[in-house]
């Protein structure tokens, strides 16, 4: 019983905002110069609908079916999850879930597996989806902003 509170606070503690990482990894540029958002498309339906049932076999007994959290587990939607993760890149959150979840088991998600449930995290959160399956590569991630609220549109000039 005592391994299992220490773990519940271990995961805990890792999932805190106090513990996000000191200076939040800037968004890398791809070749072409560019850094992409969680605006612009990053996963695709399918791959959020494999995130989902991944998600309620592995993380809502925690996190809820609803993403709301609970005393053990932060909320994966809403205001206090945007304050957690805004300005992070998904290769952060990508990581956090690798090394963290599940609470019972941290770091038995393959990289795959961990893509697909933030997908669905994203998906939940109505951010949209696109035609490209999000990479479960740390390395590309790193060109994805977590960026609330929406940027605004730059005005294209000829």
């Amino acid at each position: 019983m005592k391994k299992i509170a220490a773990l519940a606070i271990l995961a805990v503690a890792a999932w805190e905002p106090s513990h996000q990482p000191a200076s939040p990894q800037a968004p890398a540029r791809s070749p072409s110069g560019e850094s992409r958002s969680i605006w612009d498309g990053v996963y695709t339906e399918e791959q959020a609908k494999r995130g989902e049932s991944l998600y309620s076999g592995e993380c809502s007994s925690c996190h809820g079916d609803k993403l709301k959290g609970n005393e053990t587990a932060p909320a994966l939607s809403g205001s206090d999850f945007a304050m957690d993760f805004n300005g992070l890149t998904l290769a952060d959150i990508f990581k956090k879930i690798r090394r963290t979840m599940p609470q019972n088991e941290p770091g038995r998600l393959n990289p795959q597996q961990a893509a697909d449930v933030l997908t669905y995290i994203l998906s939940f959160n109505k951010l949209p989806s696109g035609k490209t399956e999000l990479p479960p590569e740390a390395e590309a991630l790193k060109l994805i902003r977590f960026q609330l609220p929406k940027p605004e549109a730059k005005e294209k000039t000829n």
